[in-house]
């Protein structure tokens, strides 16, 4: 067991490098840093880069928690989960694209969900904005899997490697029955490892989310990652 986990966290390790190797962050300079024309670029970008891939490209599935549903947390200056869950997805989307993944980015209760068959699902999510202090991210996935080995293989990557590559602490006491039971792991085929993971919180966790999506994208892309190439 010591062996397996020292051998993903160095998978975990090299990945987040990788992405990371492809350049700092650059600081936002809209006054929105959750839209604006880079944004639509990326999207662009991607779209333009999944019309390339073979047909038998590897799937992956990546659900913006809330979106095309509700708003999900709302902070009371009007920052909604739902906009930081887009955001994020749409830049993890494009990571995985150009690392030739074709990359279904899903809503909350995408039609497409009903028996979804992919190499892994992933759901983004954020925390509340009404816990002062809180600060952390978390990752599930469903108690009863029928592939266990495979979803904790899932979810250790995510926590390696967005550990490593955000420097958030993790905040795994707090993981709910809404993330083991969360409702996509119902609808989607039980041979799609599957796991759900809470990005930060809206309050202390703020600037991590909102002033730096890309980075935060390149950790959960980076535990897709681990996950995928050691399979």
């Amino acid at each position: 067991m010591l062996a397996v986990a020292g051998t993903a966290l160095l998978a975990a390790a090299l990945i987040v490098a990788r992405l990371l190797a492809a350049g700092a962050e650059q600081p936002p300079t809209g006054t929105n840093p959750l839209s604006g024309e880079e944004d639509v670029a990326a999207v662009s970008d991607s779209a333009l880069l999944a019309a390339a891939l073979p047909p038998d490209a590897p799937r992956v599935g990546i659900v913006a928690g809330h979106s095309g549903y509700d708003p999900g947390a709302t902070c009371p200056d009007g920052l909604t989960e739902a906009d930081v869950n887009l955001a994020v997805a749409q830049e993890v989307q494009g990571l995985l694209t150009r690392k030739g993944y074709r990359v279904d980015l899903l809503q909350e209760f995408d039609e497409r969900l009903a028996g979804y068959r992919a190499e892994a699902l992933i759901s983004i999510h954020a925390d509340s904005c009404e816990v002062p202090g809180a600060t952390g991210f978390k990752v599930a996935r469903v108690t009863d899997s029928a592939i266990p080995q495979a979803e904790d293989s899932l979810v250790n990557c995510l926590y390696q490697a967005y550990e490593a590559t955000t420097g958030l602490p993790r905040h795994d006491s707090s993981v709910t029955d809404n993330m083991t039971n969360y409702h996509a792991f119902r609808e989607i085929d039980k041979s799609t490892p599957g796991a759900i993971i809470e990005v930060g919180f809206l309050l202390d966790d703020r600037d991590l989310l909102t002033q730096r999506p890309k980075l935060v994208a390149r950790g959960v892309a980076a535990g897709a990652l681990c996950f995928l190439e050691g399979k």
